[in-house]
């Protein structure tokens, strides 16, 4: 599903999508709140997206308190923030209400069909390099909140099940490190990095690695 609020761009990105021959665009929505109640007509009629392209900025409700009431209702459905700024001041939030990650608007095609689909999969689109920057800039906001200790004592508790090498693995995430990277540093097969990645999801409720890597900052572990 597509939600912005420019005619220009759904029409350029439904064109885009349409032509490939395993994804659809199944709605449109112009702003935030036609977004939620688009996922929830498609939802009643069992139609519900597997992805939404979503704006940041839209009238009536933005995309970040869009993105959060369709999560909160709907967790199976991936969210993807589309942005004008590399780092966008409200790319962070949109984070913590469960967005998969975020696009430039000026992405290159192959990248925005390649992000959707590596969504689908339950994987997140933020490069480690851009999470790790995005992270350092916003966490130390997110600390300053009134709810930070009581976050951090929750997400350490969740850190402390997991294995010695599950939080070594963890805190290569949080350094920004690809996959690729991990098997170098551990010496180990990236067969296994996925798997251990898979269980530290798991452990820790999280929807993606951007979520892990937001709750390690949380946690304290990158002090």
């Amino acid at each position: 599903m597509l939600a912005d609020d420019q005619n220009l761009v759904r029409s350029g990105l439904s064109m885009l999508i349409n032509s490939q021959p395993d994804l659809q665009v199944v709605a449109e929505a112009s702003e935030g709140a036609q977004a939620v109640a688009e996922v929830e007509r498609l939802s009643v009629e069992g139609a519900e997206p597997d992805v939404v392209l979503m704006d940041v900025r839209m009238p009536v409700m933005d995309g970040i308190e869009a993105t959060g009431r369709i999560i909160r209702s709907h967790p199976e459905v991936r969210i993807i923030m589309l942005t004008t700024f590399d780092i966008d001041d409200y790319v962070y939030a949109a984070v913590q209400q469960g967005a998969s990650g975020f696009l430039l608007k000026d992405a290159p095609p192959e990248q925005l069909l390649g992000a959707i689909r590596t969504v689908y999969r339950g994987d997140a689109v933020i490069a480690p390099s851009a999470t790790k920057r995005l992270l350092e800039r916003f966490i130390p906001a997110a600390d300053t909140a009134p709810s930070g200790a009581a976050s951090a004592g929750l997400h350490q508790e969740k850190i402390s099940s997991l294995t010695a090498r599950e939080h070594e693995l963890l805190l290569l995430m949080a350094q920004g490190l690809s996959n690729s990277e991990i098997t170098e540093t551990l010496f180990v097969s990236e067969a296994t990095v996925k798997t251990h990645i898979s269980h530290i999801l798991a452990k820790l409720g999280a929807r993606d690695r951007v979520q892990a890597v937001i709750i390690a900052y949380e946690a304290g572990l990158m002090a």
